[in-house]
């Protein structure tokens, strides 16, 4: 925590995860950086905007993904993997039901 202000860490049923003090996990706020497709200040500034994060909250998430890559990419993997399932459940639930 010392290396990177403003990152703090949690524990879940998932795991210990990165996340800013007081905001949302660093895997979210990189997957919005992504999800923008913008680059550079314009990116920082639309995944400030998603999560209502300072510049410096931003930067401190990216500043830790440059870091730890391979953790967050993970992170952000295991959610979009997570969310692919459960949408394909919701459309055999749907199937069903027709």
């Amino acid at each position: 925590m010392e290396d990177h202000p403003g990152v703090v860490f949690r524990d879940g049923p998932a795991g210990r995860r990165a996340g800013l003090a007081g905001g949302p996990d660093v895997w979210e706020v990189i997957a919005a950086v992504r999800e923008s497709g913008l680059q550079g200040d314009a990116a920082l500034w639309a995944a400030g905007e998603w999560g209502r994060l300072t510049a410096a909250q931003v930067r401190s998430a990216v500043a830790y993904y440059a870091e730890y890559r391979e953790e967050i990419d993970a992170w952000i993997t295991r959610h979009l993997e997570e969310a692919d399932a459960s949408e394909e459940q919701w459309r055999r639930e749907q199937n069903a039901l027709a």
